[in-house]
């Protein structure tokens, strides 16, 4: 326990300039945030990624499940999601600190074509969770953050570093989650081919029909294994992602409520603004107006 607990200060430390958005390292793929962060940064559609709590904790929502993470816990996404989070600081008073490491396709392939494959497959299971870290995927961790301090070695160490965080991450709980979306043939990859042609087109109306086709399931499978890996409907998904996007055109390209709408694909403004509130809990031109107030007030642009 105390090793980890030396591992967990290091980590601190190591990450103690990060800012209140996503704040490069100079290492690929790795980046930090500290302090409090707007929770309108937090509702995006999210990348793959191992993210790991330092300080404080995290609540993310998708669908209707939430997790929370605390200090020496990371979570997986292995899939894009549309996610709604919160961030809080530690009940000491010190801010949110956190790392996270981009899962990158290529890397995770290559890595599983050195390693043995599983006996086992699992399926109707979500593409996000939470696990406690332990020392062996601490200690890499703290290793591929003090690289930012010998930036000559990242070339070098860095891709060493992030095949052991992918490694350590494999053999622990969640380890499934990137074995079966580096699977081309399992249920949760070919969601997620479905959940790239979504949010190519989420403007243009979709066929869950064509999207079933499309990844080789039934109707009845492909719904199913669909609500499963991400908590949402593929209906719910795309809608999701058209309220995201849309935020984004009003907070921060002023478009207005009737424009967002119609961009992202709504053809009425109407159905458009009781989507937008059942989601974000306000109508769109209260919630853009309110978030433009909270960044006057913290000096944002």
């Amino acid at each position: 326990m105390q090793a980890m607990d030396n591992q967990l200060n290091e980590l601190r430390s190591l990450a103690a300039k990060a800012e209140n958005r996503r704040t490069e390292t100079g290492i690929p793929r790795v980046a930090m945030v500290k302090g409090k962060i707007p929770e309108h940064m937090l509702a995006a559609v999210y990348d793959p990624m191992i993210n790991v709590i330092l300080q404080g904790s995290k609540s993310m929502t998708v669908g209707d499940r939430t997790l929370r993470y605390d200090p020496a816990t990371y979570f997986v996404m292995s899939i894009d999601l549309p996610a709604v989070g919160s961030v809080h600081p530690a009940e000491t008073g010190e801010p949110y600190l956190a790392v996270s490491l981009t899962l990158d396709p290529t890397v995770l392939s290559t890595l599983f074509a050195d390693l043995p494959k599983p006996a086992s497959r699992v399926d109707h299971t979500p593409g996000f969770s939470v696990a406690s870290m332990n020392t062996d995927l601490m200690d890499a961790w703290v290793r591929m953050l003090r690289l930012m301090g010998d930036p000559a070695a990242i070339a070098a160490l860095a891709p060493v570093y992030e095949r052991e965080i992918i490694f350590r991450v494999l053999q622990g709980p969640l380890g499934w989650m990137l074995r079966e979306i580096a699977a081309p043939d399992s249920a949760m990859a070919r969601v997620n081919l479905a959940v790239q042609w979504i949010r190519q087109d989420f403007a243009q109306p979709i066929g869950v029909e064509r999207l079933a086709e499309r990844a080789s399931m039934s109707v009845s499978a492909f719904h199913r294994h669909f609500k499963a890996v991400t908590n949402l409907s593929p209906l719910q998904y795309q809608k999701r992602v058209r309220l995201l996007q849309a935020r984004t055109l009003m907070v921060t390209n002023a478009k207005s409520v009737m424009a967002a709408a119609f961009e992202v694909g709504y053809e009425s403004a109407t159905q458009f603004s009781r989507d937008y509130a059942k989601v974000f809990g306000l109508p769109p031109a209260q919630d853009a107006s309110k978030i433009h107030a909270q960044v006057r007030a913290v000096g944002g642009d």
